[in-house]
C-alpha cells in the first residue's frame, strides 16, 4: 500500500506567490460563472416543468445569472488581504520614510583622503 507523500511544512512568512494568487482567482471566476450557467439551465428546465411557486425559483435564477458575474469580476481582480506582519512592515517603511523626509540631515564630515606628505628634510628634485 502506497502512502501519500505530506503536504511540505511552510517554514516562511512570505505571501503566496503571484502565480498562486492568480490561480487561485481564476479557480474562484470559473467556479462562480458555472454556477451562473448552471441558473440559466435551471431555468429552462423550471420554465418547462411547470414548478410550484415558479416566480420565486425564476427570480432567484435570474439573480444568480445577473450578480455573479459582476461578484466573480470584483473577487477575481481582488489580491487576498495583506497579513498583520506585511500592514506592519508597510507602516514601519513608511514611517521610515516620514522620518527621513522631516529630519534634517545631519553635516557631513569633510575628510581627505589622498594627501602627499612632503618630507621637509629631504631635498626637491625640481
Amino acid at each position: 500500500m502506497k502512502k501519500h507523500p505530506e503536504r511540505p511544512v511552510l517554514i516562511t512568512d512570505a505571501a503566496r506567490s503571484q502565480d498562486d494568487q492568480l490561480r487561485g482567482r481564476q479557480v474562484r471566476y470559473v467556479t462562480m460563472m458555472s454556477v451562473r450557467a448552471l441558473c440559466l439551465i435551471l431555468g429552462g428546465i423550471l420554465i418547462s416543468a411547470r414548478v410550484p411557486l415558479l416566480p420565486v425559483w425564476l427570480t432567484l435564477c435570474a439573480l444568480g445569472m445577473v450578480l455573479l458575474p459582476w461578484m466573480a469580476v470584483l473577487i477575481a481582480n481582488d489580491r487576498p488581504p495583506k497579513s498583520k506582519a506585511e500592514r506592519a512592515a508597510d507602516a514601519a517603511a513608511r514611517e521610515d520614510v516620514r522620518r527621513a523626509l522631516t529630519e534634517p540631515s545631519p553635516e557631513p564630515d569633510y575628510i581627505t583622503i589622498d594627501s602627499e606628505v612632503i618630507d621637509e628634510a629631504r631635498p626637491r628634485a625640481d
